[in-house]
């Protein structure tokens, strides 16, 4: 009996250390909770992958973001997608009217939604997406990554999930990324808690939050 039970607290002092262990000290119980919290205690820089989009040369995308000024805030699509893409899009319309109320332009925080369909999204495809949704090229750009190399290590440093459906299309996890000064990844907010990702982002950038009665 004194051998079970002593085989049984072992067991289970076990299971506890790898519980605390898998979920960073209890403080997340999933894998994109586990990337958040990663990202937090640790900014991911931004990989030198080759970027291009309309009114913007072809550069490295870690040029791009840490421009020393903005803040920026990413999300991941791709222009044929009928689903999350739109939602999302729809979240980025309204930080921008909130962001042009306020008149953060040329600087501050800016809204960069970059193409992993970077073969079909080609700059002209997203300058056509671009005006669907009528973006203000001042704070809203749109980008791809035309080596699909590059756009796998984009998404593997970022640890985007993108898997094609057989269909043409792609199931993908949706998120805000905020990027920082510098071009680190420091934050990731989910696509409903798009009021959060502003105000952080705001935040960072040395604004105010907005008022309630500007809130989308």
């Amino acid at each position: 009996m004194f051998r079970t039970a002593l085989l049984s607290a072992v067991l289970a002092l076990a299971g506890y250390a790898a519980a605390a262990w898998l979920t960073h000290g209890f403080q997340v119980w999933t894998a994109e909770g586990a990337r958040r919290l990663e990202v937090a205690l640790q900014p991911v820089p931004s990989p030198a992958v080759g970027i291009d989009g309309p009114g913007i040369a072809p550069q490295a995308l870690s040029q791009h973001l840490a421009d020393g000024q903005s803040v920026t805030l990413v999300d991941f699509v791709y222009t044929r997608c009928q689903s999350v893409c739109l939602a999302m899009g729809n979240s980025f319309q309204q930080m921008q009217r909130v962001l042009q109320e306020r008149q953060v332009r040329g600087g501050k925080v800016r809204l960069l939604s970059i193409s992993f369909d970077g073969a079909h999204d080609t700059p002209g495809v997203l300058q056509a997406y671009a005006s669907k949704l009528s973006a203000d090229p001042a704070l809203w750009r749109f980008v791809r990554v035309p080596d699909p190399r590059a756009t796998q290590r984009l998404l593997a440093d970022f640890q985007v999930v993108v898997v094609p459906d057989g269909r043409g299309d792609f199931e993908h996890n949706a998120a805000f990324l905020v990027i920082d000064q510098k071009g680190r990844l420091v934050r990731i907010f989910d696509y409903a808690e798009q009021q959060l990702a502003l105000d952080y982002a705001l935040h960072l950038a040395g604004a105010a939050a907005p008022s309630p009665s500007s809130s989308p």
